[in-house]
C-alpha cells in the first residue's frame, strides 16, 4: 500500500488551494469550542470535588499512547469515556486515509468492508479533487484507537485519543490507567484537560457532544 506520507496530499493541502478550507474549519472549531470548553471544563471540575481529585482530571498523554486497545476494554462507561480526537492542522486530508480504510481496501469509498472503524464512527467527506475531510460521530466512538493506530503508521497523526471529561467518572484509581502498558494516563490540571499535539490549534470532538 502506497503510504500517504508520499501521496501528494499530505502537507499539500495549503499549496494546493485548501488553505481556506482550513481557515474556515479553524475559526469554526475555536468559536464552538470556545462554549464547549466552559461546559466541559465546569463539568471536570464537580468530578475532581466529588472523586477527591484535587483540581487534577485523568488524560491521555498522545506521545506515549500505543493504541493498545484497552481504553475500549478497561473503562467503568459504557461506551468509554476515551474517545479518539483529530488535529486538523495536522491532517493531510489525504483520499487514502489509513485512519479510514483497512490495509489493501477493496476500493477508496465507504463501503463498510473498507473501513477501519468498527462502529462506522469516522465520517468521510469530499472536499475537492483529491482531498477529504474525516470527522469523529462521538456517539458512536467506542475509544478502540484502531483508526488512531492507522494514523499514526502511515499517516500524519493527527488522530489521537482523548478522556472526554463531560463523559469521565474522575475515579480516584481510573481502570484503564491501571492497566495502560504504556503509562499514558496520568493527571492533569482540571482547568487545562487535555493534552493537544498541536497547541497552535483546538482539536474537533466530533459531533457527539453530550452537553450538560
Amino acid at each position: 500500500m502506497k503510504r500517504p506520507s508520499d501521496s501528494p496530499a499530505v502537507g499539500t493541502a495549503k499549496a494546493q488551494g485548501q488553505s481556506s478550507v482550513v481557515l474556515t474549519r479553524r475559526d469554526f472549531i475555536k468559536s464552538s469550542l470556545a462554549w464547549l470548553g466552559i461546559v466541559g471544563l465546569g463539568g471536570a471540575a464537580g468530578l475532581t470535588a466529588g472523586a477527591g481529585g484535587k483540581g487534577t482530571v485523568w488524560q491521555i498523554d498522545p506521545m506515549k499512547c500505543t493504541q493498545c486497545g484497552e481504553c475500549a476494554r478497561q473503562c467503568v462507561m459504557t461506551p468509554s469515556a476515551v474517545k479518539c480526537v483529530h488535529a486538523y492542522a495536522m491532517c493531510g486530508y489525504c483520499e487514502l486515509c489509513t485512519g479510514f480504510f483497512v490495509p489493501d481496501p477493496i476500493a477508496l469509498n465507504t463501503g463498510a468492508e473498507n473501513q477501519q472503524c468498527p462502529t462506522g464512527a469516522i465520517q468521510r467527506h469530499f472536499v475537492e479533487d483529491p482531498y477529504y475531510e474525516y470527522t469523529i460521530d462521538e456517539s458512536l466512538c467506542i475509544g478502540c484507537a484502531i483508526c488512531v493506530r492507522g494514523c499514526a503508521d502511515f499517516g500524519n497523526g493527527s488522530l489521537f485519543l482523548q478522556i472526554r471529561h463531560d463523559r469521565c467518572q474522575n475515579c480516584n484509581e481510573c481502570a484503564i490507567a491501571r492497566a495502560c502498558p504504556a503509562g499514558a494516563f496520568r493527571r492533569v490540571p482540571a482547568d487545562q484537560p487535555y493534552l493537544l499535539k498541536d497547541r497552535n490549534e483546538e482539536p474537533s470532538f466530533g459531533n457527539g457532544e453530550q452537553k450538560s
